[in-house]
């Protein structure tokens, strides 16, 4: 039987290390005095005091042109996949960069095998397949699929909305929430939602690598509460101390129009905010919750979740990147 178990001096590599998540579990790793790989397109988005740590190596590369793979790979315990696509200012490119993330995860596979890797850790979403399913979700699904049929054992975990400082789920509420005391919102503001604090996500990630019998299983992960779209704008709004927010449903509102509507007022641009949208027709929630027996944690509430994003956007100084 494979032993999955990390040693002392084994690495891993982090591809997707200057995102939203990537980002934030460096720091959770190195304080496990993990050593890491970071795979990434463009070395000097990387923060020098990063570049200066001894357990950290940093190598270019580029997952949709197969370039530095091999490298990258190269006497690798375990991997993590945190790329995903989003989309571009304009959502007439959504199609495109799923195009875009199904090749890059298919190369990721092809040089996880190659080199012979133990282990890899996916963060996809949540949502059930079915001709109702975003393309957005969708594409998360599709990505795990092709992860899960290497050679190299994959863990999946799925999540629905994670409350963070930066990340554009998070963004996109709170700048509506903010900007707009009256709202005209389409009947999406009701769909059933488990969101999850940045903290429990980053927990969830650092806990599968750590623990052996998390290999080559999939995982629900969501917060403690199960709310509708409108109940989070309403707790966001209590939780930064703003007056409860005035919702007007229109049923006819599309997710383009949406999207546009959602560009004008945040600083989300309308090719991210289109495939967000579009995903919140689907109900994601948690169905099993396997991930406790493994990873035992206890969950941020939603409130708690958004104070925290709210204190690191007032005490951030730049080191995030």
């Amino acid at each position: 039987m494979n032993d999955f178990s990390l040693k002392p001096n084994d690495r891993v590599l982090i591809a997707g290390a200057t995102g939203f998540i990537g980002s934030r579990l460096i720091p959770e790793l190195l304080k496990r005095n993990i050593k890491l790989r970071l795979l990434v397109r463009n070395p000097s988005k990387v923060p020098q005091f990063l570049l200066r740590n001894s357990n950290i190596e940093i190598v270019k590369g580029d997952l949709v042109k197969n370039e530095g793979l091999r490298e990258a790979f190269n006497r690798i315990h375990s991997a993590y996949y945190l790329v995903h696509s989003m989309g571009g200012k304009s959502i007439f490119k959504n199609a495109e960069f799923a195009k875009m993330d199904k090749h890059a995860a298919k190369n990721f596979v092809t040089a996880a095998d190659a080199e012979g890797i133990k282990r890899v850790i996916y963060l996809g979403g949540l949502g059930e397949i079915g001709k109702n399913l975003s393309e957005h979700l969708k594409s998360r699904a599709e990505v795990a699929e092709i992860l899960s049929s290497g050679k190299v054992l994959a863990t999946i975990l799925r999540a629905a909305v994670i409350i963070g400082a930066g990340g554009a789920s998070y963004e996109m509420l709170r700048y509506l929430v903010e900007r707009l005391p009256i709202m005209v919102c389409p009947k999406w503001i009701d769909t059933k939602i488990q969101p999850i604090a940045l903290r429990d996500v980053l927990a969830y990630l650092v806990g599968c690598l750590l623990n052996p019998g998390t290999a080559g299983k999939r995982f629900d992960i969501g917060g403690s509460e199960i709310l509708t779209y409108g109940e989070m704008m309403q707790q966001y709004a209590k939780a930064k101390g703003l007056y409860p927010r005035i919702m007007f449903r229109v049923p006819l509102l599309t997710p383009h129009l949406a999207a546009y509507l959602v560009d004008l007022v945040t600083p989300v641009p309308s090719g991210i905010a289109h495939p967000l949208i579009e995903g919140l027709k689907n109900e994601v929630i948690c169905l099993e919750y396997s991930i406790d027996q493994y990873v035992p944690i206890v969950k941020t509430p939603f409130q708690e979740a958004v104070k925290i994003a709210i204190s690191e956007e007032k005490a951030s100084t730049g080191n995030s990147f």
